[in-house]
């Protein structure tokens, strides 16, 4: 694991189905499950302060995906909960709506943990409403560009990955996100461009790499989401 203190200038680039080898290793994560599984009988200490967790998962995967990151969590004292909105179906501006309803609901501001598209949601959950978010944490999630820099793009379609870079490019500037944030990102990543995943615009962002991939579980990413909550 390697900590970067300053936003690399890497410029983010398109990726495509043709460009990888690696997505073989996005396909072949079991070595990280048992890397994890290896890992998780001394990651199982209770935090010294619990906290309230909020998981929202990636683009069209259900709140199974983060069930295994929210038992750990429970295990470890956390008041870990799903985003009670199922499948992310790709409406981040919808879903973060939706999600302030939630987040007034809670016994005390989150951690947001957003994983892929989830971490997008969090962000703007950030953004526009700080005092109900203690603090984000994103795995793989792209900042610049929207899913322009992503193996999603095509589906999104080229107007719509233009209207969305635009929108975010607008916010980042006019409205900043002064919550603390720590930021994941993986030059293993065959799903989303690494440096799409670096933040230049929010101050408080810590940036860690990870070796994990996209869809891996890692007990370096678990760590870290460990590591920020109870911070």
């Amino acid at each position: 694991m390697q900590k970067t203190l300053v936003a690399t200038q890497v410029s983010p680039t398109p990726l495509t189905p043709t460009r990888g080898p690696g997505l073989l290793r996005e396909l072949g994560a079991a070595w990280q499950l048992a890397r994890l599984g290896a890992a998780l009988p001394r990651m199982t200490d209770r935090a010294p302060t619990p906290r309230t967790v909020v998981l929202i998962p990636g683009w069209m995967a259900g709140e199974w995906s983060m069930g295994p990151l929210r038992t750990w969590l429970r295990l470890r004292g956390h008041d870990a909960r799903h985003w009670g909105l199922g499948t992310n179906r790709g409406r981040p501006e919808k879903d973060a709506f939706r999600m302030l309803e939630v987040l007034h609901h809670l016994p005390e501001p989150a951690m947001l943990v957003g994983w892929s598209l989830g971490g997008v949601i969090a962000r703007e959950l950030a953004r526009f409403a700080p005092d109900l978010v203690r603090g984000v944490v994103t795995y793989g999630t792209p900042v610049i560009g929207g899913p322009t820099y992503t193996l999603a793009a095509d589906a999104w379609g080229t107007d719509e990955c233009d209207r969305i870079r635009r929108v975010s490019d607008a916010l980042q500037h006019t409205v900043p996100i002064d919550v603390p944030i720590t930021a994941m990102y993986s030059r293993e990543d065959r799903m989303v461009s690494w440096a799409e995943c670096i933040d230049h615009y929010t101050t408080a962002c810590t940036h860690i790499e990870v070796s994990s991939s996209h869809v891996g579980m890692d007990p370096d990413v678990w760590s870290v989401v460990a590591q920020a909550i109870e911070a």
